[in-house]
């Protein structure tokens, strides 16, 4: 198997992140964030200049996320940035002068470095949410509808990556991964007034960060994780008998389920600090590590799990 490059382009300041998630298939646009704060849209056609550039934050653009548009998403093409001011914005590509949403932090309170963001609930046209992760420990889980804070908790170690199971369905669960080997899987599915989302912690074998953790598309419940070891881990999220409870006064409260490790391997010496599975063809998988290479994997036997 050979990569062949098609073209190159060189951008004034160090790219970041970047996300398809937010184009249709026709367009295939890019949009990336930049050491310098910018948010930028690129056409792959013309790559040499981006078709819309602006200044996202103040600082390093640390993740982005899209939806709406590679996938049947629904709603607007959007485009969530986490910055290392602290904020989170949303961004709708027809409509580029401002932000859509903002999320910031409290006046005169420290501004906690926002490290990740990943969409969900994008069912219908109008509800959608956006959940971010910061380098306290914070996920906080934004009603994009209402425009208001939904759910926040603390993980008490920094959050590297999340993502919902699925963006496009009703929200159902959230995998957070973090530092020092921790991650969790959150039941986003109930709520309870004052326990909040019921969560799973694991420890994954190695004590080194957790870059992020990448459900496949076609299992929901299977779930890869990568970090600062080199080795990637196969994990499948078991659901409880029963997945929600009653309190003593009938309001309903979530029940965690359990994670199985299902098989682990060391792909590189370095960390991996990308991941991403091929929406086509099941088990095909690419990674990037700080080795400056790219590795094309196959993780067979899926389809029996």
């Amino acid at each position: 198997m050979d990569a062949r490059k098609l073209s190159e382009s060189e951008a004034p300041q160090g790219l970041k992140c970047g996300t398809f998630g937010a184009s249709a298939l026709s367009d295939r646009s890019l949009a990336t964030g930049g050491h310098g704060g910018a948010l930028q849209v690129w056409d792959l056609e013309r790559p040499s200049t981006p078709s819309w550039s602006c200044e996202a934050h103040r600082g390093i653009v640390n993740a982005i996320d899209g939806v709406g548009g590679a996938r049947a998403g629904h709603g607007a093409p959007e485009v969530a940035t986490a910055g290392a001011d602290g904020c989170l914005r949303v961004w709708d590509l027809r409509q580029r002068s401002a932000p859509v949403a903002s999320f910031e932090p409290a006046a005169g309170s420290r501004a906690r470095d926002c490290w990740s963001c990943a969409f969900g609930d994008s069912w219908n046209d109008e509800e959608r949410c956006v959940a971010a992760g910061y380098d306290n420990g914070d996920v906080k889980l934004f009603d994009l509808r209402a425009g208001r804070l939904r759910y926040s908790t603390n993980l008490q170690n920094g959050v590297c990556g999340l993502e919902f199971d699925r963006r496009e369905t009703r929200l159902n669960t959230l995998a957070v991964s973090c530092l020092e080997g921790a991650f969790y899987v959150i039941d986003a599915r109930t709520q309870h007034p004052s326990q909040g989302m019921a969560a799973c912690s694991q420890q994954a074998p190695s004590a080194a960060t957790l870059w992020g953790a990448k459900h496949s598309p076609h299992n929901r419940d299977l779930f890869m994780l990568h970090g600062g070891s080199g080795c990637l881990w196969l994990h499948k999220y078991c659901y409880p008998d029963q997945r929600v409870k009653k309190d003593a006064e009938g309001r309903e409260a979530g029940v965690a389920g359990s994670t199985a490790l299902l098989a682990s391997f060391q792909a590189s010496t370095q960390p991996i600090q990308a991941f991403d599975w091929s929406p086509d063809k099941e088990g095909l998988a690419v990674c990037g590590s700080f080795d400056q290479c790219v590795r094309v994997l196959a993780v067979t036997g899926l389809n029996k799990l």
